[in-house]
């Protein structure tokens, strides 16, 4: 039994090709680029827009593959949410844009499973934490006023709702 193959990469969602990063890693292989890259284009749509990571498990002997796709990074996830090209170069000075706690809420489900936070509260807060060094408000205001009304339970209704 031959031991299998993985090669991990960074691909823009829903539009991986059979050349570079993919195609030079997974030819020597000798399986079949495109069904792997359609594969990963037909996961990944959704991630229109956004560097995702994916990973691509392939047995040598049999030439069958498995890929696993993990979620875009989170500053990837908050310009996807603002529609904004980049975060800010000055976030002290210079604002992107806003959103609000339920699109937080949102890419912390998201981001979840990959965040350290142990729970569903303290995940929001570490997405809060991003949007400080990106230049993004929330609910009008700066993130760390949100993150400073989580702890004194301003919003536990919109988390008991969630759990």
């Amino acid at each position: 039994m031959t031991e299998k193959k993985v090669v991990e990469a960074l691909v823009s969602g829903g539009q991986a090709t059979a050349g570079p990063p993919l195609g030079p890693a997974l030819g020597p292989l000798g399986v079949n680029v495109l069904a792997i890259v359609n594969k990963i284009n037909e996961i990944t749509k959704h991630y229109a827009g956004m560097k995702v990571p994916v990973k691509i498990i392939v047995d040598p002997e049999t030439k069958e593959f498995e890929v696993n796709v993990g979620t875009p990074t989170t500053s990837a996830l908050i310009i996807s949410e603002l529609g904004v090209e980049k975060g800010s170069g000055t976030p002290k000075t210079e604002k992107i844009g806003n959103l609000s706690l339920a699109q937080i809420l949102k890419i912390a489900k998201m981001k979840h499973v990959e965040l350290l936070a142990r729970n569903l509260k303290a995940a929001v807060k570490e997405i809060l934490g991003s949007c400080v060094s990106m230049g993004v408000t929330v609910e009008g205001a700066d993130p760390r006023e949100a993150q400073k009304e989580i702890d004194e339970g301003k919003y536990d209704a919109l988390f008991k709702e969630e759990e």
